[in-house]
């Protein structure tokens, strides 16, 4: 099997991106649209990170830091290239990322049902703060 590269996202992959969530992703989200995608690459060109191997989109991990809080977010692998490394190697881009920008712990949106996705935080060393909840107003529409 061939090295796997992380990269940074590019405008020009903003539709690759899109079709890849359509069958990685567990759940949608407001901003999954061209514009959303294309937005966060512009005004953080850093955030969305991408997994490849010989050229195919195989992971993506979406790190937003707001000079508080880091936030994960899109944590998906391709169903067929799950148990490989490629969820760890995101996340290890992302926290380096979240380090190097000052960061000083690292959130994840997961799905309550998602319970592969459970797992896989927990290997990773995250755990639930159920004492949360999550509170949202869409902004538009």
């Amino acid at each position: 099997m061939t090295e796997l590269r992380i990269r940074a996202a590019a405008p020009a992959d903003v539709d690759a991106v899109l079709g890849f969530w359509k069958v990685a992703a567990e759940g949608t989200s407001i901003s999954d649209d061209r514009d959303g995608v294309e937005r966060l690459v512009a005004r953080d060109p850093e955030a969305l990170i991408l997994a490849e191997r010989d050229g195919e989109l195989v992971g993506t991990v979406i790190a937003g830091f707001d000079g508080w809080r880091c936030h994960l977010y899109r944590l998906a692998v391709h169903p067929e290239r799950r148990r490989l490394g490629i969820g760890s190697a995101l996340l290890a881009a992302a926290e380096e990322r979240f380090v190097r920008l000052g960061g000083r712990r690292g959130d994840a949106m997961v799905l309550q049902r998602n319970e592969t996705a459970h797992h896989a935080w927990r290997a990773a060393g995250y755990r639930s703060e159920e004492h949360w909840r999550r509170w949202v107003k869409p902004l538009s529409g």
